[in-house]
């Protein structure tokens, strides 16, 4: 089943376009990998699903509901859940507070999910009580991602979740993202490590100056010559 169908997607920031006749999307417990050079409006799809950017054509329909024109707000209260790059924490709250504003849209926290992101992300019960933004990259990134799992959202989207992270990290982060989606739950990743995204998802995207370019499984892309010489480095 189609989770998430975007088609002819224009959109951008004020009067500036930047996706012009976009088209992805998402089944029911799949894994996809938008990745293209920098500029290509990568982060854009996400921040347009999510409400965040002027709309100017197209479709986005999320579980059978066109959902263009909603408020982020409403958006997370149909099953989506999204990550952004930066500024992804809040710096001032404790851990144990922000994976609480997670749930925020609900009358009470649900103590058996926060045993779900603790048992997910050990260290986040290890550092309850610290502030968010003493923890370190990494660690704000695990509690990111675990603020978002707090309603269990159907569909995970990550922008750049290994972005500013040391390489010995990396590998564990992608780990990491397998068991959310090995899980159940559907993922669509912005990521610069496209060889490594694409080795582990099971379909990509290439985008190119706010344009679909290609579209195949994640190893058929990995396999393209053409792809390989002009994305990711031959």
């Amino acid at each position: 089943m189609v989770l998430l169908e975007v088609s002819d997607l224009d959109a951008g920031y004020g009067d500036l376009q930047i996706l012009e006749g976009v088209d992805l999307d998402v089944a029911d417990g799949e894994y996809v990998t938008i990745v293209g050079p920098n500029g290509a409006g990568k982060s854009t799809v996400m921040k347009s699903i999510f409400g965040l950017t002027e709309y100017m054509g197209g479709s986005i329909v999320f579980d059978s509901r066109e959902i263009h024109g909603y408020r982020p707000e409403d958006i997370i209260q149909t099953g989506v859940g999204y990550v952004p790059q930066n500024d992804n924490v809040f710096p001032s709250l404790s851990v144990m507070e922000n994976l609480e504003m997670g749930a925020y849209i609900l009358d009470e926290v649900p103590e058996d999910r926060l045993e779900d992101v603790f048992d997910r992300f050990p260290i986040l019960r290890e550092r309850k009580e610290q502030k968010a933004g003493t923890m370190s990259g990494g660690q704000q990134q695990m509690l990111a991602m675990g603020r978002a799992l707090m309603l269990e959202p159907e569909l995970l989207m990550l922008d750049e979740p290994s972005a500013g992270l040391a390489p010995d990290l990396v590998d564990d982060m992608f780990d990491r993202i397998d068991e959310i989606n090995a899980d159940g739950t559907a993922v669509l990743l912005v990521e610069q490590n496209a060889k490594e995204a694409l080795r582990r998802c099971d379909r990509g995207y290439v985008l190119v100056q706010g344009q679909n370019r290609y579209e195949e499984s994640g190893d058929e892309l990995l396999a393209d010559e053409q792809v390989r010489q002009d994305f990711l480095g031959g």
